[in-house]
């Protein structure tokens, strides 16, 4: 499978809320899908000051432990050398008071090494508390660089914001209007429950025992690394698109306020803009619960499992021949019949493979019905409205094998009609 993997570069503010922790252990367990590049100890108006990166460090070492055994199921997960080595601070102190000229940090740094580097891949920064770290970046460059490097600069780089958990993403969204600023709200209406967790995860080795129990919402900040790891259900560059990470507005919005935390910093900075929730809110991430859920699941089985064959692995999508683990696009006229095919799928473990096509109305542009004639076989045929013409029509190719537990894998399709 031909794959391209998000860069991604995590600011925490760990020690504020446990469920940092639970992002982290699931974030290490799904570190082959991503190219993580940095994790930075941060603040946030939670935790207004930090001092060290024990939180991530103590996870690190018990990543250290099953490392050995998450690369007998799947190629691409970093070594804990590799990791420990990008485990940085960043700012210690809170919001933009620790912003500035002469403040960066050796998160700040990391940041810039990394935009920096010779690859062409967006670099995403995610906020899982507050996002001065990033402000800091910003600063240094924007002030270091030529104007056209920076503008340069600023097409690469994509911010991923939880809750809104300082007034520096505000600074962001506000002093840099033409980057790619996600700020969400809606991280709370997809976890697993307590008893799930509990069965399924935190009895499941070292890091299971090092999964902390809830104290007030379970991994609030997963949805920013989420929405990056599954190429071929979401481009992630497409934020209307929708995945794991949740769905967002096609047009940025004006002011999406911040955590009650910071209740009266955000409107310093009116007017800004971000790109906000989708309609459907926590719906848009909930709709994928259960191969989430299982995916989870199953890569805490590859933690305690030394032998491929002791453990489940997920399925691959192909659909027309396509192999690239990206979205598929099409072209169609209004009236046509589309053939589409997902004959060359196959597990690695010999499961048996049910398929599911789907069309997912709320990505679409297209909001009435759209026929699929075999929703359920290998093979199936869909009919284009003929008003459709000038319309996109998304459609979701499920595969679900029959492991325990059951995985999922997936492929888009985007159907323009000319």
């Amino acid at each position: 499978m031909v794959t391209s993997k998000a860069r991604v570069i995590h600011t925490t503010d760990m020690g504020a809320d446990p469920d940092d922790q639970q992002s982290l252990i699931r974030q290490l367990v799904m570190a082959n899908e991503v190219d993580i590049e940095g994790i930075i100890t941060s603040t946030g108006c939670w935790k207004k000051s930090q001092q060290n990166t024990d939180y991530v460090d103590k996870i690190l070492q018990v990543y250290d432990q099953v490392y050995p055994n998450l690369i007998q199921h799947a190629q691409g997960f970093p070594t804990p050398e590799f990791l420990q080595s990008v485990s940085v601070m960043g700012q210690t102190g809170y919001g933009m008071s620790d912003v500035g000229t002469g403040k960066n940090s050796p998160g700040s740094d990391l940041i810039i090494a990394a935009i920096d580097k010779k690859d062409t891949r967006p670099l995403w920064l995610t906020c899982w508390g507050g996002c001065n770290t990033i402000a800091q970046s910003l600063w240094d460059l924007k002030n270091n660089r030529t104007d056209t490097e920076f503008s340069e600069i600023i097409k690469r780089i994509r911010v991923y914001d939880v809750l809104g958990q300082d007034n520096a993403g505000t600074w962001i969204a506000k002093t840099f209007p033409e980057l790619l600023y996600i700020r969400s709200l809606a991280v709370y209406s997809w976890q697993p429950s307590d008893d799930y967790l509990a069965e399924h995860i935190q009895r499941h080795g070292p890091l299971g025992r090092a999964y902390p129990n809830r104290q007030w919402a379970t991994e609030g900040d997963t949805p920013a690394f989420m929405h990056l790891i599954n190429p071929a259900l979401n481009d992630p560059n497409k934020v209307a698109q929708g995945g794991w990470g949740g769905r967002f507005a096609k047009q940025k919005q004006p002011a999406i306020r911040g955590m009650e935390c910071m209740k009266g910093e955000d409107e310093l900075f009116d007017p800004y803009y971000m790109y906000g929730d989708a309609a459907e809110g926590g719906k848009a991430i909930s709709r994928w619960k259960t191969a989430y859920n299982n995916d989870f699941q199953a890569r805490m089985d590859w933690t305690i499992s030394a032998q491929y064959k002791d453990a489940n692995h997920h399925p691959y999508a192909v659909v027309n021949g396509i192999k690239s683990e990206q979205v598929v696009y099409v072209k169609a006229k209004a009236g046509d019949s589309i053939f589409l095919s997902a004959s060359e799928s196959s597990d690695p473990d010999g499961d048996k493979i049910q398929y599911s096509w789907e069309f997912y109305k709320e990505a679409s542009d297209y909001q009435k019905e759209i026929v699929i004639l075999q929703p359920t076989e290998v093979n199936t045929h869909l009919l284009i409205p003929s008003d459709a013409k000038g319309k996109e029509i998304h459609i979701i190719l499920s595969i679900i094998d029959d492991g325990e537990p059951q995985l999922y894998a997936y492929r888009r399709v985007i159907i323009t009609v000319v």
